[in-house]
């Protein structure tokens, strides 16, 4: 909350095209209520949800397994979306983009911008929902649909959470001031703000992405422009199919159909993202369906 609360001052003094919205949720130890009744709220409200960053324990540097550590932290984010209907499960056996649904775009965006703009901060993405067994309130809206990630310290000390304070042979238990490390806070929440902004300032990500290429020498992708007076144009992503991050990308302008030469479809995922008169990009867009053949 101290998070929030900050990045709410850092952020009040500027003006975005988008809504901010930072909330505190309760009930998450009794089973993640605030976050259910939020994302249940938005779904039957209609609202238009570029991303959900949850953060749950961004101020603890010294790990139940002994290792201090400040300069890295996680991203927990699902591969793709769990009301994804059986054709759109089969599409990923033709397209791929088994791990590109968006929360792991989303989750990609948070680490590219902790790269660009936070220094000595390395993020680090985990590919899966959350921790083992574990739960926190991003879960309702993916299981709402929304894109939501989890954004963490990479070492929790299991004897500061869920902990009535108290000494047991000889161990500190409990969630006190002395176990807050308020430099990695303040930069975590740094990520945040960054994050936060850049998705405001962005136009939105475009729609109706789809891609050709099936044995030919170059691949294309099309997509429906994007009505946004903020939008410059668009940038095409590719990366290794093994990459768990994107590699490449070229400058399309406002353009909304572009073929890359000498790049065989079957060797790259690729995405499209739209870029702001002002340099700030969306989250990239997988492709979800084909071009026809001409």
């Amino acid at each position: 909350m101290a998070g929030a609360i900050e990045a709410a001052r850092l952020l009040a003094g500027y003006e975005f095209g988008n809504s901010v919205i930072l909330a505190g949720l309760s009930g998450e130890e009794q089973g993640l209520w605030g976050g259910q009744h939020m994302a249940a709220v938005a779904r039957e409200q209609g609202w238009d949800i570029v991303g959900v960053l949850n953060n749950d324990m961004i101020g603890n540097i010294e790990g139940v397994d002994g290792v201090i550590e400040n300069n890295t932290f996680r991203v927990f984010s699902e591969p793709t979306p769990v009301t994804d209907t059986e054709a759109e499960r089969r599409r990923y056996r033709v397209f791929g983009g088994e791990v590109d649904g968006p929360s792991r775009q989303l989750a990609r965006y948070v680490a590219a911008t902790a790269d660009a703009y936070i220094a000595n901060l390395e993020p680090i993405m985990i590919y899966r929902l959350d921790r083992f067994g574990r739960g926190g309130h991003h879960r309702p809206f993916n299981d709402q649909g929304f894109a939501a990630v989890r954004i963490m310290e990479t070492h929790e000390n299991y004897t500061r959470q869920h902990q009535n304070i108290r000494t047991e042979n000889g161990i500190e238990y409990g969630d006190v001031v002395d176990g807050v490390d308020f430099d990695y806070a303040a930069r975590m929440t740094a990520v945040n703000a960054a994050v936060l902004a850049r998705l405001a300032w962005a136009p939105p990500a475009p729609a109706e992405v789809r891609i050709g290429g099936a044995v030919r020498p170059s691949t294309t992708l099309e997509w429906e422009a994007v009505d946004d007076p903020r939008l410059a144009g668009y940038k095409v992503y590719w990366r290794d199919t093994t990459a768990p991050q994107w590699q490449h990308s070229r400058w399309v302008g406002d353009a909304t159909r572009h073929t890359l030469e000498g790049l065989v479809i079957d060797n790259y995922l690729f995405g499209v993202a739209a870029v702001g008169r002002d340099g700030n990009e969306s989250v990239i867009a997988f492709p979800t369906a084909q071009i026809p053949r001409r």
